[in-house]
């Protein structure tokens, strides 16, 4: 199967009862989440909530507690960062985490390095180009050249390359002006209705996340504290006014 093709089988994700700890101090507490093929799902929360813990969690960048993960019926625990790679699973952090002096090219390259058929690999990079057609011109520039919404473009089609049936964005939108992540987003979204790679995302903007989203988390203090379909959250009155800065008339 190659890269943003239909996948044969379902990216399904459910962890159970999920726990991290950072010495004594426990940054996720009993998380319960699933992702199934092809939904959306969006974790909003805010600093120090404990989001970014969970996609490195779940990438196994950052070791569990207590619970168990599992993504497409194999259980993750002691499977490494490569292996989980291989499975289906790609991350784009934070930050984007760009090669600054490396080509646009070498940058995307990277991200197919648990792949071994060049053909395939070549294929990737053609596709991820049709995606971003930004980046078709700036294939041959450094990283460090391009604009922000430019360099989170090549932070997604890096992550593209590894052929993923489960895509984690963490706070894509961060740093860049609205009409680009309004771009970025009609790429997530046609990332999963077309392609059919299920999303979780996790993001401060609470609106264009929302607005995304098939079914939403609330995640306070390392705690799953409210869940729903989109709609269904946009209309709880915690989540205006915590997350949506709306004010809400008492009574």
């Amino acid at each position: 199967m190659s890269m943003l093709s239909k996948p044969t089988s379902a990216a399904r994700l459910s962890i159970s009862n999920l726990s991290v700890n950072y010495g004594k101090a426990r940054a996720l507490a009993n998380i319960n989440l699933s992702v199934e093929q092809q939904e959306i799902i969006t974790i909003i929360g805010l600093n120090g909530a404990g989001k970014t813990t969970l996609m490195r969690s779940i990438t196994g960048l950052k070791k569990i507690s207590e619970g168990e993960i599992i993504f497409n019926n194999k259980n993750l625990a002691g499977c490494s960062v490569d292996q989980r790679v291989k499975y289906g699973i790609a991350m784009v952090p934070e930050g984007r985490s760009l090669f600054p002096k490396m080509t646009v090219r070498e940058n995307l390259v990277m991200g197919a390095y648990t792949r071994r058929d060049k053909e395939e690999i070549t294929n990737s990079l053609d596709k991820v180009m049709n995606l971003f057609p930004d980046l078709k011109k700036k294939v041959s520039d450094r990283a460090e050249s391009l604009s922000g919404g430019q360099q989170q473009m090549v932070a997604i089609g890096r992550a593209l390359m590894s052929d993923p049936r489960l895509l984690l964005l963490d706070e894509p939108s961060i740093g860049l002006a609205p009409i680009i992540v309004q771009h970025i987003a009609e790429m997530i979204k046609e990332i999963n209705r077309q392609h059919g790679v299920s999303i979780l995302l996790v993001e401060q903007n609470a609106r264009v996340a929302m607005s995304l989203a098939d079914r939403v988390y609330v995640l306070e203090t390392g705690e799953i504290v409210l869940e729903g379909p989109a709609d269904k959250l946009r209309e709880n009155t915690r989540v205006q006014e915590a997350y949506l800065g709306m004010k809400v008339k008492a009574g």
